[in-house]
Parts: structure tokens; C-alpha cells; sequence
């Protein structure tokens, strides 16, 4: 899936990770245990055939 940035901030080159978990909500709470700097929650973009499509964005190790 390609889409323009939604936010001016994140407008630049930068690379989009998708992840297969069995439950988003529990995956989000351990990544921010771990340290992970989010910009939003997740939220859901569409409903596929054999899954859901969640979405959020955070930050890498350098604030990127």
C-alpha cells in the first residue's frame, strides 16, 4: 500500500514496517514498555478477507 505522508513531519525518506500479531492492543502496550515512542494508537484502516488492517506510527531508536 503507497500513500503520501499525513503529517508534514513525516515527509521524508523513511521506511513502513508491517507486522502480523495476534492482538494489536497487547503488541502496542509491550513495544511502549519497551521504550517505543509512538505518535498515536492504532487504528483500524480496513477490513481485509483474512485479517484487519491497523495502523499507528512511532519513532525509531534516533527519533526518526
Amino acid at each position: 500500500m503507497l500513500t503520501r505522508a499525513e503529517k508534514p513531519e513525516f515527509d521524508h525518506p523513511s521506511s513502513v514496517l508491517y507486522f502480523a500479531v495476534p492482538d494489536i492492543r497487547s503488541a502496542f502496550e509491550k513495544m511502549k514498555e519497551w521504550g517505543a515512542r509512538f505518535e498515536d494508537k492504532p487504528h483500524l484502516i480496513a477490513r481485509m478477507p483474512a485479517h484487519d488492517l491497523w495502523m499507528t506510527f512511532f519513532r525509531d531508536s534516533k527519533g526518526i
